[in-house]
């Protein structure tokens, strides 16, 4: 199975580097931290996101792993991120891409207009910023986009949605 991710944790791996870089560079400017959980709320992810959370519980201890199933299952309904307890993922490693980039400045085109926007807790005493220091999120989406396709041919998904949640992703094929 691993071989078959082998595209999205470059991906993520290369996404980390980027945010450890906008982070050194902002420093100060940005407050998120382990334990700040305000935007994590319950989203959907591509195929390839979900195979990937389901590979990170499959490596974990039987015990740890049927704990974290049973905690989405209680969660899996709200409006909070079912991977979510005591303001902590439980599978902050495997975590989706746009988890990676949650609250930093990011730029996106909407109704063709560019827009941008960062976690309100940050940057809240500068005006402006590098544009080294934006994710240019429509190029990351693109990204995985293309790496989810790829998987997808891969693993001979037919019938398989386009979007999952999280509850789904856990409880798995």
């Amino acid at each position: 199975m691993k071989h078959l991710l082998d595209n999205y944790l470059q991906l993520t791996t290369k996404i980390d580097a980027l945010c450890r870089g906008i982070e050194s560079a902002l420093g100060e400017q940005i407050t998120c931290h382990e334990g700040c959980s305000s935007c994590c709320t319950a989203i959907t992810l591509f195929p390839i996101e979900a195979a990937a959370l389901r590979y990170a519980l499959d490596g974990l201890p039987p015990q740890e792993a049927e704990s974290i199933r049973r905690h989405v299952a209680e969660k899996a309904t709200g409006e909070r991120c079912p991977l979510l307890s005591h303001h902590r993922c439980l599978l902050y490693n495997a975590r989706p891409v746009i988890c990676r980039t949650h609250g930093l400045p990011i730029t996106y085109v909407e109704n063709n207009l560019h827009k941008s926007d960062c976690c309100p807790l940050n940057m809240a005493e500068t005006d402006s910023i590098s544009g080294l220091s934006v994710i240019d999120l429509d190029k990351l989406n693109a990204l995985l986009v293309s790496v989810n396709a790829l998987y997808l041919s891969q693993t001979d998904a037919t019938d398989c949605p386009e979007r999952v949640t999280i509850a789904e992703a856990i409880s798995g094929p």
